[in-house]
């Protein structure tokens, strides 16, 4: 195999120790990498915020494009096929970050509004690796699941999957559809100001997908004509150049970060590393050492299961500290609030998922121990 030039983005775990099997590895900032940065390069590796397409690869010698993430509505795949480019994604690497996100916010915004979860409904839209996982553990805690997916409800023909404002009408709503801006499954503005104006007072709504799911300018009126439903955005339409007046109306903004893990990121990087192996006809030899965690013994006290679970999340993983650090760029202007975006992204601490860790359960009630199990923690 000839010694080849690499571009990675500087955001992907592990990049160097990776792809470096393979030749120079460059690392560069994803909203960076340009027509330019590509000459001589062979293998390109990005994250979300890279525009892949022909206007970025023409003219360069670019045979593999790998994405360590889940979406690929920023990757032109049909240019690609048509130019006999090798590509790969990472689909389902981050689904138990964001899962483990979607509960985290749940939790926050119920048990700090004094709102019961007993016999509540939640809507999933979307029920692929992210949104079925989101929706077994759903069940398992005692929800109502409502699921909405056409396209698995057209292959399947399964009662399983509602009509779309059905789900929409349940007391929790958590997007998880990729973003499709035409054809028979379009998303964006899957959300319009119709189905904002719709939802029902006290609704929590989740996005962690894409921005444009939602149309943000319509769901900014709803909150300031009445706050009366509960958001949490972990996407936003233009980012990294965020609306400041919704940021200050959601409940809980993160900077798309919801599947951050340190498990996630990795997952992303191994997935997409060894699809370059299978192109290249490379035997894998790298495998990610992940770092010990040191206090990952959890000792809940509440003996009922939603507070048990909060307490837990609690301790793994802060939603008010991205919350609040993300509120800062509301003063700022939109280039720094658009690096402030960026900044935090790139300087995230990777938290860990929860099957890192071992509970100590305060109930031996075999629901109970189940449901801390479904989340994959290790009851000693």
């Amino acid at each position: 195999m000839d010694y080849m030039k690499i571009v990675v983005d500087e955001n992907i775990s592990f990049g160097i120790e990776a792809f470096s099997q393979f030749g120079d590895v460059h690392l560069h900032k994803g909203r960076e990498i340009s027509n330019d940065t590509l000459k001589d390069a062979e293998v390109l590796i990005v994250r979300s915020v890279t525009k892949v397409n022909k206007d970025l690869l023409k003219g360069t010698k670019i045979k593999f494009v790998g994405t360590a993430t889940i979406g690929t509505d920023h990757v032109d795949t049909e240019y690609l096929k048509q130019n006999g480019i090798s590509f790969a994604d990472a689909a389902g690497c981050n689904s138990h970050a964001v899962k483990e996100y979607v509960f985290n916010s749940i939790l926050h915004i119920a048990l700090n509004n004094n709102i019961s979860l007993n016999g509540k409904s939640l809507g999933v839209i979307g029920c692929g690796n992210i949104g079925s996982k989101v929706s077994a553990i759903g069940e398992k805690l005692g929800f109502n699941v409502l699921r909405n997916d056409p396209p698995l409800k057209r292959i399947s023909n399964s009662n399983l999957y509602k009509e779309f404002d059905e789900v929409i009408a349940s007391d929790i709503v958590t997007l998880h559809v990729p973003l499709n801006k035409t054809g028979i499954d379009k998303t964006y503005y899957l959300l319009d100001e119709k189905e904002i104006n719709e939802l029902t007072p006290g609704t929590i709504l989740i996005n962690s997908c894409r921005g444009p799911v939602v149309n943000n300018t319509a769901l900014k009126k709803r909150l300031q004509k009445e706050k009366d439903i509960f958001v949490v955005l972990d996407v936003w339409e233009n980012e990294p150049r965020i609306d400041p007046e919704l940021l200050g109306l959601v409940d809980i903004a993160s900077p798309h970060v919801a599947g951050y893990s340190l498990e996630g990121k990795v997952n992303g990087t191994v997935i997409v590393y060894e699809k370059l192996c299978t192109v290249l006809n490379q035997t894998p030899s790298w495998k990610p050492k992940m770092p010990d965690i040191t206090d990952n013994v959890l000792k809940p006290q509440s003996k009922n299961i939603f507070p048990a679970l909060y307490e837990i999340f609690q301790k793994v993983h802060s939603l008010v500290e991205d919350d609040i650090q993300l509120k800062k760029a509301q003063s700022m202007d939109a280039d720094m609030r658009g690096k402030h975006f960026d900044e935090m992204r790139k300087t995230y601490r990777f938290r860990r998922e929860l099957s890192n860790y071992n509970v100590v359960s305060p109930s031996d009630e075999k629901d109970f121990i189940s449901s801390l199990e479904a989340f994959r923690l290790t009851v000693i």
